[in-house]
């Protein structure tokens, strides 16, 4: 089976949830080895982190869309973690941050989006309040 027969197959087999999960990973892998280049590798390290930024952003304006199904709660805490991914993705393209905590974030969203044995509940809502508070 070729890898475009693979990936078709792979995608219609997924559900939305395990979509988001693959993406956060592939996205997050990307920072992790945007993480390790010197600061000289600009390119590179710009490369991962405006493709962190743009799924971030992705996500802010999905769940500012009045037809979105998550609850308002839940949808408000990714919006504000969207902002915050904006700003700290910013400082890091200007040198005053690093990229660790948006590996940080990218990992706790991607063990809350992990397919789980039981149904997904209000729980979700509390994940992400939860890193949210830890943000600060």
């Amino acid at each position: 089976m070729s890898l475009q027969a693979y990936q078709k197959t792979a995608q219609r087999s997924e559900d939305p949830r395990q979509t988001e999960y693959r993406l956060f990973g592939q996205v997050t892998r990307a920072l992790m080895e945007a993480d390790q280049l010197d600061k000289s590798e600009v390119a590179r390290r710009m490369d991962a982190l405006d493709w962190n930024r743009r799924l971030w952003s992705v996500l802010g304006t999905d769940c500012a869309l009045p037809g979105n199904g998550l609850p308002e709660t839940l949808r408000a805490q990714i919006i504000s973690l969207s902002i915050w991914v904006n700003r700290h993705t910013s400082s890091v393209m200007r040198g005053q941050e690093e990229i660790g905590p948006l590996i940080d974030v990218n990992r706790l969203i991607m063990q809350g989006l992990m397919p789980r044995q039981e149904t997904p509940s209000a729980s979700d809502a509390a994940f992400v309040g939860t890193v949210r508070a830890s943000l600060g």
